[in-house]
């Protein structure tokens, strides 16, 4: 029987696209929903142009758990984070132990916790003079960035890099690798 899968996202959603385009003909899951916490997020659009409904939520959904009711009527059965960026709430992941995965933008445990997303996480690579950077799957706890690694995917920094020239090449490893963890995931 297809897995349910929602994704997360609060921006662009260019892996939400890569994610969606991925299961579009699978026979292992079904992209069902889109969760964004930002009404002005283009991942809504994404998700217009390929029929799936989408749901923007409130910090009181999230507390008063009509997040996770949500879930339950869409019949989800895993989530993915594709760029969200508010805390997952305990109960979500009472409600999904190990069904709930994230990318993060840097070779965890380094450049991770809050605040660490987007260009923060460049910045920090950089300065701190990182030689190698790239993206960390793991599922989600309680804890920013500290659940277990599921796989890791890295490449060389080169000398003068800037934190946009590395966004790029981690968001090429993004692309490349996070739907097919996965579908490796959703297939157990």
């Amino acid at each position: 029987m297809k897995k349910n899968i929602a994704i997360f996202a609060s921006g662009g959603g260019s892996n939400a696209e890569v994610i969606i385009d991925h299961f579009k003909n699978s026979d292992t899951a079904n992209i069902t929903l889109i969760v964004t916490n930002k009404a002005n997020a283009h991942v809504i659009e994404r998700a217009k142009n390929h029929d799936i409904p989408f749901y923007i939520h409130s910090h009181d959904d999230i507390d008063n758990g009509n997040l996770v009711a949500k879930m339950k009527t869409f019949e989800i059965d895993f989530i993915v984070l594709a760029g969200y960026l508010k805390r997952i709430h305990p109960d979500l992941i009472s409600n999904f132990p190990n069904k709930i995965v994230n990318i993060h933008p840097a070779l965890l445990p380094k450049f991770g916790g809050k605040g660490m997303y987007g260009m923060n996480v460049h910045r920090a690579v950089i300065q701190a003079q990182e030689k190698t950077t790239g993206i960390t799957i793991h599922y989600v706890n309680e804890n920013y960035d500290e659940g277990n690694i599921i796989e890791q995917h890295a490449c060389l920094i080169e000398t003068g890099a800037s934190p946009e020239t590395v966004q790029k090449q981690v968001l090429e490893l993004e692309h490349k690798y996070f739907a097919q963890s996965i579908a490796m995931l959703v297939s157990k």
